[in-house]
């Protein structure tokens, strides 16, 4: 991916795509903090950590924080001026449309729900990230997104 600076539009900056490893290693971190924000916010909102077995409408209230969470957490930090979740950020790697752009909440939200489908694949949609040309996963196809490395990193 070529970027060009701002001062006079010349000089091509070339930025790496992130790497399969490098995008996993963010998951887990992202996945951790995700669950201890769903985990703290549960009582707050009266439910149950360990519901009952056969209680599906506490289940589905369980899934239903847990995906609000994740949507917000995704997006919102994906169209921050960082365009990278904090796993993302550790492991030195950013989101930007196909263009080099920041996403807005719109196309980060788009991403976020397109991860649906790349796990419902049986996460080959995730897998696709280690064998396309830009080393991107269904989602990133699918939201017409970049996963590139910081320069600085």
């Amino acid at each position: 991916m070529e970027f060009y600076t701002k001062e006079g539009g010349r000089a091509p900056v070339s930025l790496p795509y992130a790497s399969f490893w490098d995008r996993l290693l963010a998951l887990l971190i992202d996945s951790l903090l995700t669950a201890l924000i769903a985990i703290l916010l549960m009582p707050l909102l009266g439910l149950p950590l360990l519901p009952e077995p056969n209680d599906l409408e506490t289940r589905l209230r369980l899934h239903l924080v847990s995906i609000f969470v994740g949507w917000i957490y995704y997006a919102g930090f994906q169209s921050s001026v960082y365009q990278a979740t904090p796993g993302k950020l550790i492991r030195g790697i950013f989101v930007t449309d196909t263009e080099g752009y920041r996403l807005s909440f719109t196309k980060a939200t788009g991403r976020y729900f397109s991860k649906l489908l790349s796990g419902l694949t049986l996460l080959l949609g995730y897998l696709l990230a280690a064998f396309t040309p830009k080393k991107q996963a269904l989602h990133d196809l699918l939201a017409h997104t970049l996963v590139l490395k910081h320069p600085s990193s």
